[in-house]
């Protein structure tokens, strides 16, 4: 994936503070970024919206991220024309095996809480 390509983002996350960081930090580098609160929200989103990635929090209310990735999951199976969007789980508990977790959970790699931009762009590159 080309991190200089205007990427349609969605951002799965619940607290307020990280939603807006996170927005100025991504909008800075000309991302368009949708902010869904919980998973629920975000796989709604995500049924009536194309998105390039979404970064997706572990720990929400409603609809966890890992909930929230398997829906997303089974709705690209369901509807091959959807293609795979790549998902980066967003947590600040990355120890021990969060990323295998995160991984054999459907998502395709970690970032850690709190966000880095520059990590971010670093993972782009590693994405099909």
């Amino acid at each position: 994936m080309n991190f200089d390509d205007k990427l349609a983002i969605l951002l799965v996350e619940d607290n307020d503070l990280n939603q807006r960081l996170m927005k100025i930090s991504l909008t800075r580098y000309h991302y368009i970024v949708t902010v869904a609160v919980n998973g629920l929200e975000g796989v709604q989103m995500f049924k009536n919206q194309k998105f390039d990635l979404i970064l997706m929090d572990i720990m929400m209310p409603v609809m966890d991220g890992f909930e929230a990735t398997r829906e997303i999951r089974k709705l690209e199976n369901e509807d091959t024309s959807i293609g795979h969007t790549p998902i980066i789980a967003f947590t600040a508990n990355t120890i021990n095996n969060d990323r295998e977790k995160c991984v054999n959970g459907g998502m395709d790699d970690i970032i850690e809480k709190p966000f880095d931009i520059n990590k971010f762009r670093e993972i782009l590159k590693l994405l099909p």
